[in-house]
């Protein structure tokens, strides 16, 4: 499976600050990933849920490794993931680093509106030249919290954050003075398809209000250009190795396989 982003998704990118592209990944993939993500023992023990302003949490676990035969690895590395960035951002890219997600039914927490650079500002990036692209590992709706967006808010410039709960969010009133004048989005995605977005976009999700669990891998990565301090799982540049995009079933069932035998 491939996919080339054409001019006109550039272009839309670079308006709105995000860029949504169905069926990225098929369905063997997705539920190989969900399936390994389940049952991923090292993974699960790195979980930590943070709580939103009401005290509900979201589980997360983030590594930055580039150097395993995983399904994790071979998304991150995979050409319809990096060539794309690389197209999105105008410049050569490195993970910067990987994380899942996990709203669990009923339970599952918000996250605050914030810009991604509202945290890595503090890692020592001096430019704001820095994306996301995250994965719908299962359906993402409105009802278990789907990511929120202000479309175009990237051209704000970098917000100040401060601590909510356990998180670190976007000043209130700089965010409602943005909800006023640009459109907020709810990116509403079907398993496989995959939301790519600039750092200094603000977005948000409710809580998991639904019985519907809501899976997601995100992909980080940081521009050459963008000097930034290196730090365990905030990494500086390091080149990063592309891969054919037939890898990610490869090593999906290898490494499921494995799982399975071990248990």
């Amino acid at each position: 499976m491939s996919f080339n982003v054409s001019q006109q998704q550039i272009e839309q990118f670079r308006a709105d600050g995000y860029l949504l592209v169905e069926g990225l990944y098929n369905a063997e993939e997705m539920e190989l990933l969900l399936n390994i993500g389940k049952t991923d023992t090292e993974k699960n023990e790195m979980v930590h849920a943070p709580r939103d302003a009401q005290g509900r949490e979201s589980k997360l676990w983030l590594a930055s490794d580039t150097d395993r035969s995983d399904i994790y690895n071979a998304i991150c590395h995979g050409r319809r993931m990096v060539d794309t960035m690389e197209a999105l951002m105008d410049d050569e890219v490195y993970l910067y680093h990987y994380k899942m997600m996990v709203k669990e039914p009923r339970v599952g927490g918000a996250w605050e509106w914030h810009q991604d650079y509202g945290y890595w500002y503090n890692n020592g990036a001096l430019y704001p030249d820095m994306a996301s692209c995250m994965i719908a590992v299962d359906r993402a709706h409105p009802g278990n919290g789907c990511l929120q967006v202000l479309r175009g808010s990237h051209r704000i410039g970098r917000i100040e954050h401060g601590r909510y709960g356990t998180q670190t969010g976007a000043h209130p009133e700089r965010v409602a003075l943005a909800e006023q004048h640009l459109e907020r989005v709810h990116c509403e995605m079907n398993p496989g398809s995959a939301l790519f977005f600039h750092a200094n976009l603000l977005h948000c999700s409710d809580a998991n209000e639904s019985e519907d669990p809501r899976w997601s891998l995100i992909c980080c990565y940081n521009t050459r250009h963008n000097p930034c301090d290196d730090k365990p799982g905030h990494p500086s540049y390091q080149p990063l190795e592309k891969w054919d995009d037939g890898r990610v079933v490869e090593m999906g069932r290898q490494q499921y396989q494995a799982m399975q035998d071990e248990g």
